[in-house]
């Protein structure tokens, strides 16, 4: 028997402002493009099931454009009358009982099977359950809801768990909401086939547990994600378990890091390390490490860009010497003028007592500037 797993495909996503030539936001368009990847491979591996753990879109109430996209795709999957389980993730679910949830409109799919209502479900076959556990909002049923599970095991079948929650807190991604599975309650794993698992955007197997496994997401929803390792989990099951990890085609996404005290030229180090990259459409994460205040005005951010006049995205960080203020660990894009100027001056300055004095009138000017130009 094979189950195809796949997860956090976070359709509707949406990131920077450059829009393709359809005029649709090109993030957005990527992670609809991963989707149909994903799509693609299921019609073509034809597995006996299909299951999605979770955050099938990015937000609870997706634009028109996301919902149409994933019914059309979906279609393709009812047709070939392959079941497929859908629980709901953080993302996707409601964080108000009054508020309906999106992913009621895949109940007009035949053999689509979401499971989104807070509570434990079991989606029963002639020869496999599967055991649903969606996001919960509340932590006292998310608990009840396992415990109905553990009641539910049926041994002369094949079981499969399904949840969107992190197995320990190294697979936390810091979000509103999200759920940590109680590791008191992680013996249940033990009398499961398979548990497949949603929310962490790595694929992987979770610790001790030789039976349970990450998907990961279909795609990157933040530049710190540098992973190019994102698909779909092919599993078998049969006298043993096997889970093999198919990646898909995605935009290729690199981090690039220069340290300003040992660099000569830091455009040529970057163009150094830029030499050996596919920048092609690429999202570039550039950190510029060790700056001076003086080194910073000094280089600009076009001309960093212009380096890489091929890729789709250049984003550009820049991290100030530990002995330069408070700013040190800040991005100048995020940092405030007022420090970035006290960064300067305190270069400048030949004595701390000068830097003191001419810092506490940089402080005076900038709260008359901030009265005057307060829009309360």
């Amino acid at each position: 028997m094979r189950i195809f797993h796949f997860s956090d495909t976070h359709l509707g996503f949406n990131d920077l402002e450059i829009v393709n030539e359809s005029g649709i936001n090109q993030r957005e368009a990527d992670f609809y493009d991963a989707f149909t990847q994903v799509i693609d491979a299921i019609l073509e591996t034809k597995p006996d099931y299909v299951i999605h753990t979770g955050d099938l879109f990015h937000r609870p109430h997706p634009s028109n454009r996301a919902i149409s996209f994933c019914l059309t795709q979906l279609k393709r999957l009812s047709v070939t009358q392959i079941p497929t389980i859908i629980i709901a993730g953080n993302h996707s679910t409601p964080r108000t009982r009054s508020a309906s949830p999106i992913l009621a409109a895949l109940r007009t799919l035949d053999h689509i099977y979401p499971v989104f209502e807070e509570r434990y479900e079991k989606v029963i076959f002639d020869n496999i359950n599967f055991h649903c556990i969606p996001h919960i909002n509340d932590e006292l049923s998310n608990l009840t809801a396992i415990e109905e599970c553990e009641a539910l095991v049926d041994e002369d079948k094949h079981n499969i768990m399904m949840l969107h929650c992190s197995v320990g807190a190294q697979f936390m991604m810091e979000e509103y909401g999200e759920r940590v599975y109680p590791r008191e309650k992680e013996e249940l794993f033990e009398r499961m086939d398979y548990v497949a698992l949603g929310h962490w955007h790595g694929f992987g197997k979770v610790g001790k547990h030789p039976n349970v496994y990450y998907a990961g997401s279909s795609e990157r929803t933040s530049s710190s994600d540098a992973r190019n390792d994102k698909g779909y989990a092919l599993v078998t099951l049969g006298e043993s378990l096997d889970v093999t990890f198919h990646p898909i085609t995605l935009r290729p996404s690199h981090r690039l890091r220069v340290d300003a005290q040992t660099s000569e030229d830091i455009f040529d180090a970057l163009r150094s390390r830029g030499a050996s990259l596919d920048v092609e459409g690429a999202l570039l994460s550039i950190t510029l490490e060790n700056l001076s205040a003086t080194q910073s005005i000094d280089i600009a951010n076009r001309d960093i860009e212009a380096c890489f006049p091929t890729a789709l995205n250049v984003q550009i960080q820049r991290k100030f010497r530990r002995t330069e203020s408070s700013a040190a660990t800040e991005s100048v894009n995020a940092a405030s003028l007022q420090e970035y100027f006290g960064a300067f001056l305190e270069e400048q300055s030949s004595t701390p007592e000068e830097f003191t004095r001419l810092n506490s009138k940089v402080a005076t000017l900038f709260a008359r500037y901030d009265e005057v130009n307060n829009d309360a």
